[in-house]
């Protein structure tokens, strides 16, 4: 029997769902379904391929995360069964999101599944590759796979996700996502979520879709594509007051949590460099896709967690991504069309919550972008903000940029980007590059000058060629661009260049007026000046590492004189300056950064550099030189008391030592007197001893000696004092003859003993 949905389906518990998926939904706290689960559910369990469009934060990745479950648990997929489902993102923290999401509420099923995105290890990735059931991938790394993985084969694909697809086509994956199409088996059911539908996105479903069916695409066209608890506003201002208002909307909001949008990755991270600086009072963090991957991920999941905190972003957030509880999406720079600003605001008054987005456009870019969002039925209302509480940054960011050469770089490479962006947009109703006030914007970064772009000047040129034809003088802001593009080429990174601009701008209007006059083209223009090799080396980008070091070499003072010449190459002179560590460089008049960076590295101070100085400090805590010469007048005043002084002490201890000596000598010749006397009586004892014992072990013994004496330390009896010891002497030669008389009859009575004992045994034997 065939399920046929209820019109009034609102919980998930109403579906025909297995309770392993019910239970994980209950779990995760997901009860009631949404608008675009509700009309997709139903269709896409039942296998057929569906083509859904809703608001952006209305629950679309449950819409394709529960079908995916429960199909491979219908079919009872396995281990040994490979690859069941796949689900393509197009940004690594979406598909990131969408994993987490998956494994919150798939954790009561015995799938495996796993996560692949660029920026990880490819050897972990193809090992564990083979025995997913669910991946979740981005498009490159996945057709990486595909190519280069052995065993990774999708011939058993059941079901086949595209989340966010527009943005995946506009993002340059048209032809991977079609190398991806043809690995892929044609018996699959195929699911394409977008927030909304494009030329592009319907020319995909032409060719990935069967009998797919639209879900919510008419619904959402006409109750319109923002959420409902939105405010939405715009502003107009200059270009060059935009990030005076950033800065003042983050310190009027800073127990709020502020997304803020930005066209280019260069422009974040100057905005962000420069604002921490500032100290705003409130963290800030940024994201873009110039970032390794780890950093992006914990970026993302702090600005998660965190309840108050502005987060600088390119496009690369603006799509899928789930941020809980942002009060304010603050778009900095126009979208490059309605879908994008969808997109950006949908990361506020997600589901129930309300939120508010506010839009900064240029004067030129007004009409166009109100055109285009009202046919898109969204309802925006124009605001003015109020200068008075406007405070304005470019101050601070003259001083970042001359204090630290990188944050005047970055500023060179925001300025360029910026630029570029706008120069690329293909919507030419709404951005007109010729419009911008592009010397004003690069003064409100900081910068001392403007940078020199390329594409700017050749789109100018042009259009001042069709004015010349058309017998019109050039408008006044291409003059202007091109004014400051010309004194920019001297020097478009130093300080000096703004003190130079003004004789450069005459010197503009004068060759604007020749040109007039005689009529000559840009390009014969460009042919009567003479380029050499150091005009072409100072036209490269980051010119701040050594523009100081060529305004000392260049002979400025030569100009009038060249100008009038017909040579007009620039004349080089010795500079009047001591490079640091000229003594261990090589004689020549120009010195890399490279070997001036070597020669005052420590190595090379610690072999040709000065010697250092040993410094020993009193008792007052003064520092001196361990040689240092002293005054003479303090040396020698009072040199005769410390003479006397020292002839004195020395008397003393000589009278001293020598009763000492006196001492020693008693008490030593006393103790030779003692041993003496000691020696004697035991000489006598010997002699008079009569049990046949010899020498000095005559003596009687101490009842608890038992008469042995080391063989390695035949040292005198422990009643002798040290000083015995010590002055110990050899036997006399008398001592040495009675020793000697007392042994002889000694032996000869034992003798004779010994032969009567004999003669008594004989006699009794017979």
């Amino acid at each position: 029997m065939q399920f046929e949905p209820a019109d009034d389906l609102k919980a998930f518990a109403d579906l025909p769902i297995s309770n392993n998926t019910k239970r994980g939904l209950k779990k995760a706290f997901f009860v009631d379904m949404t608008d675009i689960q509700a009309k997709s559910l139903p269709v896409s369990l039942k296998g057929k391929d569906v083509l859904g469009a809703a608001r952006t934060g209305s629950g679309k990745t449950l819409a394709f995360l529960i079908p995916v479950l429960e199909i491979l648990y219908r079919r009872k997929w396995g281990p040994q069964d490979g690859l069941g489902a796949l689900i393509i993102s197009p940004t690594r923290e979406l598909a990131v999101q969408i994993f987490d999401v998956l494994r919150s509420i798939g954790g009561y099923h015995s799938f495996s599944a796993g996560l692949v995105i660029g920026g990880k290890n490819v050897k972990d990735e193809r090992d564990r590759l083979s025995k997913m059931n669910i991946l979740v991938a981005t498009p490159g790394r996945l057709l990486q796979h595909m190519d280069q993985t052995i065993g990774f084969e999708c011939d058993n694909l059941q079901v086949l996700v595209l989340d966010e697809a527009d943005r995946i086509l506009d993002m340059g994956f048209k032809r991977t996502l079609s190398a991806l199409l043809s690995h892929l088996p044609k018996s699959r059911q195929t699911l394409l979520f977008s927030a909304t539908q494009t030329e592009s996105v319907a020319d995909l479903a032409r060719l990935s879709l069967k009998d797919p069916v639209y879900v919510g695409v008419k619904e959402a066209h006409n109750e319109g594509a923002t959420p409902k608890g939105l405010e939405q506003h715009y502003v107009v201002c200059e270009l060059d007051k935009k990030l005076d208002i950033l800065w003042s909307f983050i310190k009027s909001h800073l127990q709020n949590k502020t997304l803020v949008f930005m066209s280019s990755c260069k422009q974040v991270r100057f905005v962000f460099e420069t604002f921490c600086k500032m100290h705003p009072g409130i963290p800030l963090l940024h994201l873009h896709g110039k970032q390794k991957q780890m950093t992006r991920l914990s970026t993302f999941q702090r600005f998660t967690s965190m309840k108050h905190a502005v987060l600088f972003a390119t496009d690369i957030a603006a799509r899928g991504l789930d941020f809980p509880s942002v009060d304010w999406v603050l778009q900095v720079d126009a979208p490059e069309d309605a879908e994008t600003y969808i997109h950006r605001v949908g990361r506020t008054a997600r589901y129930e919550s309300s939120g508010k987005g506010l839009l900064l456009l240029l004067p030129s870019e007004e009409e166009g972008m109100k055109e285009a969002l009202e046919k898109k039925n969204i309802d925006i209302q124009k605001i003015k903000i109020k200068a008075s509480k406007t405070q304005s940054v470019e101050n601070q960011l003259q001083n970042l940029a001359f204090q630290d050469p990188e944050i005047k770089y970055l500023g060179q490479r925001a300025f360029v980007s910026y630029v570029r962006s706008v120069y690329l947009q293909k919507d030419k109703s709404v951005f007109k590059v010729d419009q911008l006030p592009v010397e004003r914007f690069a003064q409100a970064l900081g910068l001392p000058g403007m940078p020199k772009i390329k594409f700017l000047s050749k789109e100018l040129a042009k259009k001042k060629k069709n004015a010349m034809r058309q017998g019109a003088a050039p408008t006044q802001e291409a003059s202007e661009v091109q004014k400051a593009n010309r004194s920019a080429e001297a020097d478009d990174s130093d300080e000096e260049s703004l003190s130079e601009h003004s004789s450069s701008e005459e010197e503009e209007t004068a060759a604007q007026g020749e040109s007039r006059t005689t009529a000559e083209s840009p390009a014969q223009a460009k042919a009567t000046r003479v380029r050499t090799k150091y005009d072409r080396m100072f036209e490269r980008k980051n010119q701040s590492i050594l523009s100081e070091h060529y305004n000392k070499l260049v002979d400025h003072s030569a100009d009038g004189a060249a100008s009038d010449s017909d040579d007009d190459f620039i004349t080089l002179k010795r500079a009047d300056h001591d490079l640091p560590g000229d003594a261990t460089l090589p004689d020549s008049d120009f010195v890399s950064k490279r070997k001036l960076k070597m020669a005052t590295s420590k190595k090379a101070l610690a072999k040709n550099g000065p010697r250092g100085s040993k410094l020993v400090f009193d008792e007052d805590g003064r520092a001196h030189e361990v040689y240092e010469m002293q005054d003479a007048e303090k040396v020698f005043t009072g040199m005769d008391e410390v003479k006397e002084a020292g002839r004195k002490f020395a008397e003393d201890e000589r009278g001293r030592l020598r009763e000492a000596d006196v001492a020693d000598k008693a008490e030593a010749k006393e103790k030779k007197r003692e041993k003496k006397r000691k020696r004697k009586e035991r000489e006598q004892e010997a002699e008079l001893g009569d049990d046949g014992a010899f020498g000095p072990t005559a003596a009687p013994l101490a009842e608890d000696d038992d008469g042995y004496v080391s063989p390695e330390f035949d040292l005198p009896s422990g009643s002798d004092s040290e000083d015995e010891r010590d002055h110990w002497e050899p036997p006399s030669k008398r001592a040495k003859v009675s020793s000697a008389k007392s042994r002889a009859p000694a032996a000869d009575n034992s003798l004779q003993d010994e032969e009567e004992l004999a003669l008594q045994l004989l006699r009794s034997r017979r």
